[in-house]
C-alpha cells in the first residue's frame, strides 16, 4: 500500500499572519500536512482526557482577534472526537477568537438525514445544531453523504468536493483505455456523472435491490460494461460488502477491471480484510478520515492526501476569496 504524503509548499498570502490553525486527535497527521501547505505552524493546545475519560482543552497560545480553524474529523470514535471539536470550539470562543471555523474533513453522522421510519432521529441536523451552538462561526467540511445537509447548518458551510482530486488520480495511476465510471446505486448518480464528464468516459449504474428481508442483494447492471476498465465512485466505504459485491457483479457482467475511489475510508470491522480478498483491482480513499494500520498494510488499498484541497480553501476563507472557484 502506499500513502501519498508529499505536500507541495505554497507561498502565504497577505494576512496568514492573524491565522491560526489547529488540530484534535482525529486526524493530526493531516493537520500537519495541511499547516506544511500553508506554511504555518500547528497551533498549541491539549487536548487529553482526565482519569473518567472526560475531555480536557487548554490552548496553549495567544487566539484573541485571530481567524481560528480547527481540523477535526468525527471518525471513530465518532462521540469522542465531536467532543474534543466542540470544547476546541467553546475554549477559542471564550478566549476570544475573531472568527472560529470547524474544519471536517469527514463529517460523521451524516448518514441519518432523514427520518428514515416511524419515531428515528435527524441526527445530521442535532449535530449541525451543536456545533453551531458551541460557537463555530462557519464550517468547511468535505463530500457530505447528502448535499442538502449543508442547509441544516444556520452559519456559513463550504461543502468541498474530492472529484478534481479523485480524477486528477485516476489518470495519473488508471487504465485510461477503455474506461468506464461506475455509480454503485442510483443515488450516486450525480457525482459519478461529474468524475464521468472529467474523464471523458461513459456511465454505467448499478441496480441493486432485496428481494426478501435478510437475502443477498441482487446486483443489475445499468449499461454495457464487458471489456471495460471500471471505476466505482462514492462518499463513504464503512463495511464493504455493497462495493465489493458491486465488484463482483461488474466482474461477472464482463468487466476488464473494477478500482474504486471512495472519499471517505470509514472500514468498520472486517472491511479491509473484506476489501483484500475482493475482485477489486484497487481501492483508492483520500485521509479525511486517518488510516489504521491495517488499511496501510492492505495490498490493494492506496491513500491520496486531501491537505492541498483543504490547505487552498482554508488558505482563500482567511483571505475572503472564492471556495467555489477550486471546482470550476
Amino acid at each position: 500500500m502506499r500513502m501519498q504524503r508529499q505536500v507541495p509548499r505554497r507561498r502565504p498570502a497577505s494576512g496568514n499572519n492573524a491565522m491560526k490553525l489547529f488540530g484534535g486527535n482525529s486526524n493530526r497527521v493531516l493537520a500537519d500536512s495541511i499547516a506544511q501547505y500553508l506554511e504555518i505552524p500547528l497551533g498549541q493546545a491539549m487536548v487529553r482526557r482526565f482519569a473518567d475519560q472526560e475531555v480536557f482543552v487548554e490552548i496553549k497560545e495567544n487566539v484573541r482577534g485571530e481567524d481560528v480553524f480547527i481540523v477535526q474529523s468525527t471518525s471513530y470514535p465518532a462521540n469522542d472526537h465531536l467532543m474534543e471539536l466542540l470544547i476546541m470550539i467553546d475554549a477559542m470562543r471564550r478566549a476570544s477568537a475573531r472568527r472560529i471555523t470547524a474544519v471536517l474533513p469527514y463529517f460523521g453522522y451524516a448518514r441519518q438525514d432523514r427520518k428514515a421510519g416511524g419515531r428515528t432521529p435527524i441526527s445530521a441536523k442535532l449535530v449541525a445544531n451543536i456545533i453551531t451552538e458551541a460557537g463555530a462561526d462557519r464550517v468547511m467540511t468535505l463530500d457530505l453523504h447528502a448535499g442538502q445537509i449543508q442547509g441544516f447548518f444556520d452559519i456559513p458551510t463550504d461543502n468541498l468536493f474530492a472529484v478534481p482530486l479523485l480524477s486528477r488520480d485516476v489518470k495519473e495511476h488508471q487504465d485510461l483505455d477503455d474506461l468506464m465510471v461506475v455509480s454503485p446505486d442510483v443515488g450516486g448518480v450525480v457525482r459519478a456523472r461529474s468524475l464521468a464528464k472529467r474523464l471523458d468516459a461513459p456511465l454505467a449504474i448499478v441496480d441493486k435491490r432485496r428481494d426478501r428481508p435478510g437475502e443477498s442483494e441482487v446486483m443489475n447492471i445499468i449499461g454495457d460494461v464487458t471489456g471495460r476498465n471500471c471505476i466505482l465512485i462514492d462518499d463513504i466505504i464503512d463495511s464493504g460488502g455493497t462495493l465489493c459485491n458491486a465488484a463482483d457483479a461488474l466482474m461477472r457482467a464482463g468487466a476488464n477491471s473494477a478500482s474504486a475511489y471512495i472519499t471517505h475510508g470509514v472500514l468498520s470491522g472486517g472491511a479491509v480484510t473484506r476489501i483484500s480478498a475482493s475482485s477489486l483491482k484497487e481501492l483508492v480513499i483520500t485521509d479525511s478520515i486517518q488510516p489504521t494500520k491495517a488499511v496501510l498494510e492492505a495490498p490493494n488499498i492506496r491513500v491520496i492526501t486531501t491537505a492541498n484541497l483543504l490547505g487552498e480553501a482554508i488558505q482563500r476563507t482567511a483571505s475572503e476569496e472564492s471556495v467555489s472557484s477550486l471546482f470550476d
